[in-house]
């Protein structure tokens, strides 16, 4: 560790007398050891209080027997010529002498800190501990660690500052510098304290790529309006965002902490920071379990579910759609809060989607359960083919963020296959037809259709239809399969929309035509896996 020296001596005493508490002291001492801070609390007074009784011309390290590799250290400087007081302008208050020993003994009993409010005493305490825990066991999460966080009052960024400036002073004073990087972070300092305890508590360990998250909110009401005197120094730094209740985020005051002058704050700010009356309040503590995804295959046989629901003008319009069949069962099986839906396009209302259906994803946002065995995911996967006819899955699978991903890759470039059943209004013969079959690659200009141009920006896309080929059934009747490139509209291409789509199979035949029925008979995305089920 790096050890308290005669160095620090003075800025123990001094911190001390301004009633900051001996985790924070150690941090303004820069000193690196996890060990040293997890030390309780009434230990560290005590061992301060001794490293001050001790003779000060001693220059060897004293009391503090952990071992630790050097850390971030002060530094020399020289003194700059003709540097003032912080006090030359009013702000910094009267200090006990730092050779005032009865002084720093009678204050060291601090209640609550000047500095981190109560962070490092109170709410690194077992008790604390156990009320977290209590949370994130009571919510019924599967984890095998967690990450922590926790949010801390920007007023405390303000307070830090006071109390560096005034360590500051006193160690040019001392013909030393402290850089204010040097110093070890608030939040850096809690979590070396708390994750051995939560992680011995909870029965997992802590790992910072963990995708279940406790976190911790703090406020402290009493000093809230500390921070105010910034936005009149530095109103740039501080726009109101629509998700954010005050201006006054930890980030803007950092911000603005960064580009006000030294004066200018000691004269609105008190150096060093006044005692508080009340400790932190623990406004919040929640759990979060990233997402897991989860993909498949559906079929849609009805021609009367929409593929997400449908509601226009606030008013729904049909009862089911075949996001809602699968993802009810994902949900309750999941424990998640919420769900979004992707798929490799969509299939209209009236539109069945046959053959080895069309690939979908699901991801579930905070998940109390993210275990399943495969054996699981099968029985899930009957569950949802056992609870409607309208509706199969298949190749169920739980999968990553990142594999989605090809679910869209080059989604311009697939191909779908399709079967449409044609109407015409004059009377056609098979060999009417028959020259669609030998059709190859026949180039489209679609203007959005008039059905989507609520919901689609105005454009003209070029399409291709790779092959074609007729199945007569009688004299106004035909079925066509037709092989194209994802995205073409089918229903236009056959109508025509009004001479917004062209070609057409209305033109090519010279007639007029229409189309009853459509179907999808393939999506050729080859994600996600087959499974064999």
């Amino acid at each position: 560790m790096s050890s308290l020296t005669e160095k620090d001596r003075p800025i123990v005493q001094l911190l001390l007398n301004t009633g900051t508490c001996p985790r924070c002291i150690l941090r303004f001492c820069c000193v690196g050891s996890q060990m040293l801070y997890r030390h309780p609390y009434k230990d560290l007074m005590k061992d301060l209080k001794e490293f001050l009784k001790n003779n000060q011309e001693k220059e060897d390290t004293v009391c503090f027997d952990v071992v630790d590799p050097p850390c971030k250290r002060i530094r020399l400087e020289q003194t700059e010529e003709g540097t003032d007081d912080l006090n030359h302008n009013g702000a910094l208050q009267q200090i006990p002498s730092v050779n005032d020993g009865n002084t720093a003994m009678e204050n060291s009993a601090v209640k609550v800190c000047n500095v981190c409010l109560g962070i490092l005493q109170e709410f690194c305490e077992a008790d604390f501990v156990k009320k977290v825990c209590q949370k994130v066991n009571s919510a019924d999460y599967q984890f095998t660690s967690f990450v922590f966080s926790v949010s801390l009052p920007p007023q405390l960024s303000v307070r830090e500052r006071a109390a560096w400036l005034l360590v500051k002073q006193e160690m040019r004073n001392l013909g030393l510098s402290l850089a204010k990087d040097d110093i070890v972070q608030l939040k850096e300092a809690y979590k070396w304290i708390i994750h051995p305890q939560l992680s011995e508590e909870l029965g997992v360990p802590a790992d910072g790529k963990s995708l279940f998250e406790v976190s911790v909110v703090f406020a402290h009401p009493e000093t809230d309006e500390e921070c105010h005197f910034l936005a009149t120094a530095c109103p740039d730094c501080f726009k109101r965002a629509k998700n954010k209740q005050s201006v006054f985020t930890r980030m803007a005051v950092i911000k603005a902490l960064e580009k006000i002058k030294e004066d200018d704050f000691l004269k609105h700010f008190p150096c060093p920071p006044s005692l508080p009356k009340n400790l932190c309040v623990a406004v919040e503590i929640q759990c979060n379990n990233g997402a897991v995804f989860v993909a498949g295959r559906y079929n849609k046989y009805s021609r009367n579910l929409p593929q997400t629901p449908w509601i226009i003008d606030g008013e729904r319009k049909l009862e089911s759609s075949v996001e809602e069949l699968i993802s009810e069962h994902l949900m309750a099986e999941f424990k998640a809060d919420s769900f979004n839906f992707s798929s490799s396009g969509r299939e209209d209302v009236d539109v069945r989607t046959l053959g080895n259906g069309r690939p979908f994803a699901i991801e579930l946002v905070n998940p109390r359960r993210i275990h399943f065995t495969a054996e699981e995911m099968k029985r899930l996967q009957q569950t949802i083919n056992n609870s409607s006819d309208k509706i199969q899955v298949r190749d169920l699978q739980l999968v990553t963020r990142s594999a989605i991903g090809r679910m869209k890759e080059g989604e311009e470039e697939k191909t779908k296959t399709y079967s449409a059943l044609i109407w015409t209004d004059k009377a056609i013969q098979k060999e009417d037809i028959a020259f669609l079959d030998d059709i190859k690659e026949l180039k489209l200009d679609q203007k959005t259709p008039l059905r989507v141009l609520h919901r689609r920006p105005l454009a003209v896309r070029c399409r291709i239809i790779h092959t074609m080929k007729s199945e007569y059934i009688d004299e106004h009747h035909f079925r066509l399969h037709l092989k194209t490139q994802a995205g073409t509209y089918i229903k236009e291409f056959v109508h025509g929309d009004f001479g917004r789509t062209k070609p057409n199979i209305g033109s090519l035949l010279n007639r007029t035509a229409d189309i009853l029925e459509l179907d999808v008979e393939s999506v050729d995305v080859d994600w996600p896996p087959t499974l064999d089920n």
